[in-house]
């Protein structure tokens, strides 16, 4: 099987995010990293670029000739990882899409809700495969309580709750780069926690519990003085079926890592998760014992399963679970290539709908907030 060709735009020296996912997609050993622009600077580009194995022809000035030339060639890429600040997504996703090429994005997917429809036609009228890099979703056990719910285990659901809490910009972090650009509207949008880790927890809610939330009341504060985004979030949900839910994120809790926690509770059962002790799923039955489930243990779902790469007890974590939605777009693009659906549980893999999702939640929560916490439908 033919090892696939990635570009990348963005993720130059220093970007944290684009390392992890030049790792992620090297760890199941379906991408090879062969085309990029990742700094601003063509020669730091290039530089960069012939640092990472490239070839010098290869490592592009900017995305729009990179983009063009790529499409121009027989060796060109099977897609493009964008891991650029969020005001950049929709242009560059446009010129690849334009170009014939698949697109893996960062989350946010845009900045607006117009541009995230815009990409969802443009995506629909090409019939390229799309993935929106919410690696979460790729944990084994948030595929396994996915999977649990679907099969009724905890009947009807009747409340959800999500946090999502951090206390890295718990004071001014100016200087700091990553700080600098998700603090800056220009470049990552009106949300600031809301954008950067709330659709982490929005999305996951609806991935694992198989609900989509109707309408939220908001809360939004920014703790920091002279901040220019929110860094709290508190929100309500009312969901599809009567099912209640409460999400916060916090990039000022301190004392916090990065704490995503879920836990969805039916008329049967039970289920808590916990990112930073991803090997477990909780869960406890009407009436009964609770049990612990765990990652590459007897009895968990196919899609778990699927999703597991070494022996439960020796740990798996966030790479893995981004290197899980980079093997899922693999299979999306081979079988795009070969005109078949795809095999196992590629269809997991988080998508443009997402993408859009993720916006009307960012729109409606700004909404609601500048409302006084009116609720306000997700459309």
């Amino acid at each position: 099987m033919r090892r696939l060709r990635l570009g990348m735009v963005g993720g130059g020296e220093g970007a944290f995010i684009g390392g992890v996912h030049r790792m992620a997609a090297r760890l199941d050993g379906h991408w090879d990293l062969v085309a990029g622009s990742f700094q601003s600077d063509p020669d730091k580009s290039r530089d960069f670029g012939v640092s990472l194995g490239l070839a010098a022809d290869r490592a592009y000035p900017d995305y729009q000739s990179m983009a063009q030339g790529e499409a121009r060639r027989d060796d060109r890429i099977d897609a493009v990882a964008i891991v650029t600040p969020n005001a950049t997504h929709h242009s560059i996703a446009r010129a690849f899409l334009d170009a014939g090429i698949p697109v893996i994005c960062d989350k946010p997917m845009t900045t607006s809700r117009a541009d995230a429809d815009d990409l969802a036609r443009l995506v629909k009228k090409t019939g390229l495969p799309f993935v929106l890099t919410h690696n979460y979703s790729g944990y084994p056990m948030a595929r396994q309580a996915r999977a649990m719910i679907e099969a009724g285990e905890l009947g009807a659901i009747r409340v959800i709750q999500a946090e999502y809490a951090q206390d890295w910009l718990a004071t001014d972090q100016a200087g700091n780069k990553q700080a600098d650009w998700r603090g800056d509207p220009s470049r990552a949008g009106p949300a600031g926690a809301l954008g950067d880790i709330a659709t982490h927890a929005f999305q996951l809610l609806e991935f694992v519990s198989g609900l989509q939330a109707e309408a939220i009341s908001a809360d939004l504060t920014t703790f920091i003085p002279g901040r220019k985004v929110d860094d709290n979030v508190s929100v309500l949900l009312r969901c599809a079926g009567g099912a209640k839910g409460m999400l916060w994120a916090s990039q000022v809790a301190t004392g916090a890592v990065n704490g995503l926690r879920l836990r969805i509770y039916g008329d049967k059962g039970g289920l808590e998760w916990a990112q930073e002790t991803p090997e477990t799923l909780l869960f406890t039955p009407l009436g009964q014992r609770q049990q612990v489930i765990r990652r590459g243990g007897a009895g968990v779902a196919d899609a778990a399963a699927h999703a597991t790469r070494i022996p439960g007890g020796h740990p798996e974590g966030y790479l893995e679970g981004f290197a899980q939605i980079y093997s899922d777009a693999a299979e999306l693009i081979r079988a795009h290539h070969e005109d078949r659906a795809p095999h196992g549980f590629a269809s997991l893999a988080p998508g443009v709908a997402d993408g859009v999702r993720g916006l009307a939640f960012i729109e409606a929560a700004i909404a609601s907030s500048a409302s006084h916490g009116a609720w306000t439908p997700i459309n």
